[in-house]
């Protein structure tokens, strides 16, 4: 069974169809960079056109950098504060032509790791910590998904923490990976004294280096493992999402 994911981010938009038994892309992932400035009509464009690349005629799991509640996008950290309460899920419909479910990104690759990759099979309190344009967070308690954290906007020196401790700000502030690591145990400990994870699980598309940073962070009581889906475990968990709304939409 398969079901198309797609993946809005700060910098691209991404989707493939997903083989949901294994979670494995069915084809090539094509991507676009996301508009700038990144106004809700431009991305739907853009969504539509990664909906028309693979020819897809049935439902459409898509992924927000932010809240979504019922299909309105509540916050817009990394986009267009034209996004901030827009019915998201019908301006996307609307633009595609597909039944569309709509999700934080963060939660869609949460998902996706618990079900399927580093987090598959364990219990307790996990989070997932997606390291990009920002940090997005993905809680679960016994497998449970609590919906919509913004841990990424925990305070640390008097800024959002994602100003400090994202992939984006290493780039731009020219970090080397022990610095990074610094800022990185500073934030993951003051996360740590607020929801003590069993398990921390690092995504994004840094987490492809995992081995660069993660040894490094001190200070941490819980396990830092590396997510297994890497950067596609947003297209992946859209999918799913779309998979579980629409069950009887999904191609073989």
């Amino acid at each position: 069974m398969r079901m198309l994911g797609i993946d809005i981010g700060g910098s691209g938009i991404k989707g493939a169809p997903v083989d949901l038994s294994t979670g494995e892309l069915a084809e090539d992932r094509y991507r676009v960079a996301t508009p700038q400035p990144s106004e809700p009509g431009a991305v739907a464009g853009v969504v539509a056109e990664v909906v028309e690349h693979f020819g897809w005629d049935g439902p459409v799991g898509v992924t927000y950098p932010g809240v979504v509640i019922d299909g309105v996008t509540l916050s817009a950290a990394n986009v267009s504060e034209r996004w901030l309460g827009l019915d998201a899920g019908a301006l996307l419909a609307d633009a595609t032509g597909r039944e569309i479910t709509l999700l934080n990104d963060a939660d869609a690759a949460g998902v996706a790791e618990m079900r399927l990759g580093a987090g598959r099979g364990r219990r307790g309190t996990v989070v997932v910590l997606t390291l990009g344009t920002g940090i997005g967070s993905a809680l679960f308690t016994d497998g449970v998904l609590v919906p919509n954290t913004e841990f990424g906007h925990i305070e640390i020196r008097g800024k959002d923490a994602e100003v400090r401790a994202s992939a984006k700000a290493r780039e731009e502030h020219d970090l080397g990976w022990e610095r990074w690591a610094k800022r990185l145990s500073e934030y993951m400990a003051r996360l740590e004294a607020l929801i003590s994870p069993s398990l921390i699980i690092v995504g994004g598309g840094v987490s492809k280096k995992a081995d660069r940073f993660v040894p490094l962070i001190e200070g941490v009581r819980a396990p830092i493992v590396p997510a297994r889906l890497v950067n596609n475990a947003g297209i992946v968990g859209a999918a799913m999402a779309a998979a579980a709304a629409h069950p009887v939409g999904a191609a073989r």
